[in-house]
């Protein structure tokens, strides 16, 4: 690990590789990243759970709790709800996103996938993401998969950043460009 790395990158990645090694030695990791995608949906759309998670005052108890229930209504690999009762019982729950995170790059990274960021102004639907990955795979000859953010201030257009390559066609960079064209003249 180098020593630029954060102590919760570093706790985040050993925990998601320890994820990935039980995924692999169970053959189970579609389902594994299947389930964990599932929940981070849920998650990053619920504030209350996000909060529950990030409060460091709840008890090791009420976390069991709160986890049973959500992991069993979803009803996740049993090897699932024991990784987060274990990030619960070593005080690491806080850490879970990270984790996730780190678990889903793994994949990507065995798989050979190449990871970018698609920011649009306007949320986009999964078929079209799915649409735009496979056009930019072809172009590349590799897989590509496309993590999508929303920032309004695009106005419109979209930007694609893989690695340090970055398309911009949003009407913001337009008009920026439009507006130091105007001053230099």
């Amino acid at each position: 690990m180098s020593k630029n790395k954060s102590f919760s990158t570093g706790i985040s990645q050993r925990y998601a590789l320890a994820l990935y090694e039980l995924s692999k030695e169970e053959n189970k990791i579609e389902e594994f990243v299947s389930s964990l995608n599932l929940f981070m949906k849920i998650y990053n759309s619920n504030e209350d759970l996000k909060n529950f998670v990030k409060n460091p005052t709840h008890s090791v108890e009420s976390q069991k709790k709160v986890f049973e229930k959500i992991l069993s209504l979803m009803n996740l690999n049993k090897i699932i709800r024991n990784f987060f009762s274990i990030l619960i019982i070593k005080k690491r729950i806080f850490f879970l996103d990270n984790i996730i995170e780190e678990f889903l790059k793994l994949i990507s990274y065995k798989k050979g996938e190449i990871s970018a960021n698609l920011i649009s102004s306007k949320k986009i639907d999964d078929k079209t993401i799915l649409g735009l990955e496979k056009e930019i795979s072809e172009n590349i000859k590799g897989s590509i998969k496309l993590k999508s953010k929303v920032d309004e201030s695009l106005i419109g257009g979209v930007v694609i950043q893989i690695g340090s390559l970055m398309i911009d066609t949003s009407i913001k960079n337009k008009l920026g460009k439009y507006k130091k064209a105007m001053m230099e003249n």
